[in-house]
């Protein structure tokens, strides 16, 4: 994310199909039919081709410049000096803001800010709301602090919001729940603390990354009703089980990373609903059980990472015949052996570690006092009743059912 293509495209839903945006105040990008030109990030274009109106709403602009002075006011260190260009009333000439308007047909306004890299400190002001226009917020690896102003639920246009790799705090910003458009969440590798708000996991985002934080508490009961292809959740300190539910909301998800927490008892069987899964990581934390055998049904699946948990039983052929399988890691668990198809992983030129388990024969196993006890050994976990071969296809309604049955 932050590429300029991607700004283009966005600020492409609102302008005119007749608009000729240029990105950094030199570079063409034509949208539909050359005419009236736009210029983001360099000042409005008035060459003698296309001439300004004589009179233009300028109300917008306006507004920015309160914004954008009142936020300059609360940086206090910009060693690349950005900043020093933030002078004068023509917003759209400052760095790292984007512009956009048809000449005759709207006002011009800011439409995206883009100061990812400018290593400024400082703190997000109030004000910013007055940008209601802006589409694109990118600040990752600043040194911005504090959180996020509850005015930022007046942003109405704001589809991306990347305030990653600063010096954020405080219990998750609420208020992000309420901006209407936001479809990407990046709030990775900050300090943010305490639960993770259910109401995230409804929201229509394509993107959640709330890695490399100090988030805490039991994952939502809700997470498998996100829309979103990609949820990072790893290296933080959350606890509880991954949710019975997980994968029964018919999710689209494509990678999910809940590496590096504290999470406990087993993998859920409705984890194999997820048919476009291509990353499942949950490497790291305390996991116990044997695998579900719907993990066979990730058809897609090219990277499982099972490493440093408690997990136990035989890996089945099912798991290793996975056709889009590039890595496979089940290092540092209990596991007791593997199938003829999972040999075939070598020469298959995947990578495959099952270093550090309980497999009799093996090199480079756990000593066998470690493995007299298995972690979880009475377990039961939640599995479908069957003595049929697992079908993928009708996982669903079995699951749903067996579900609904344990519930409360």
């Amino acid at each position: 994310m932050g590429m300029f293509w991607l700004l283009a495209f966005v600020l492409s839903q609102t302008i005119p199909t007749q608009a000729a945006v240029t990105v950094g105040g030199g570079v063409g990008i034509n949208i539909g039919n050359a005419g009236g030109g736009v210029w983001i990030g360099g000042g409005i274009n008035n060459n003698n081709n296309n001439p300004t109106p004589s009179s233009s709403p300028v109300s917008k602009l306006s507004s920015a410049y309160t914004a954008l002075q009142a936020w300059k006011s609360a940086i206090t260190d910009d060693p690349l000096g950005i900043l020093k260009t933030w002078v004068g009333s023509d917003v759209c000439a400052y760095k790292g803001v984007f512009c956009a308007g048809s000449q005759g047909a709207m006002a011009p306004f800011v439409a995206g800010i883009d100061l990812n890299h400018a290593n400024l400190r400082g703190m997000l002001v109030k004000e910013l709301s007055l940008l209601s226009d802006i589409s694109i917020l990118h600040l990752n690896s600043n040194r911005f602090s504090g959180t996020v102003p509850e005015s930022f639920k007046d942003i109405t246009s704001l589809q991306e919001l990347d305030l990653s790799n600063n010096h954020f705090s405080g219990p998750f910003p609420t208020v992000v729940l309420y901006i209407p458009s936001l479809v990407y969440l990046d709030l990775r590798f900050n300090s943010f603390s305490g639960p993770i708000p259910d109401e995230l996991f409804d929201k229509r985002l394509d993107a959640v990354f709330l890695n490399n934080n100090q988030f805490e508490g039991e994952l939502p009961q809700n997470l498998g009703n996100s829309p979103a292809s990609v949820i990072n959740l790893a290296n933080n300190k959350l606890s509880g089980n991954i949710p019975a539910s997980f994968g029964l909301a018919s999710s689209k998800l494509k990678e999910i990373l809940l590496l590096n927490n504290q999470l406990t008892g087993c993998i859920p069987e409705g984890v194999g609903l997820f048919s476009e899964m291509q990353v499942f990581d949950v490497s790291r934390n305390s996991l116990i059980g044997h695998l579900p055998d719907t993990i066979s049904c990730l058809s897609d699946i090219e990277v499982l990472n099972l490493a440093h948990n408690k997990l136990s039983g035989v890996l089945p052929d099912l798991v290793c015949s996975l056709r889009s399988l590039m890595n496979l890691t089940v290092a540092y668990n209990f596991f007791s052996g593997f199938s003829q198809e999972c040999s075939k992983l070598f020469f298959r030129n995947s990578g495959f570690d099952f270093s550090l388990n309980c497999i009799p024969g093996r090199d480079m196993q756990r000593p066998e006092p470690q493995c007299s006890v298995i972690p979880g050994g009475g377990l039961s976990c939640l599995r479908i009743p069957s003595a049929q071969p697992l079908v993928c296809g009708a996982l669903l309604g079995n699951l749903a059912v067996n579900v609904s049955s344990t519930s409360p």
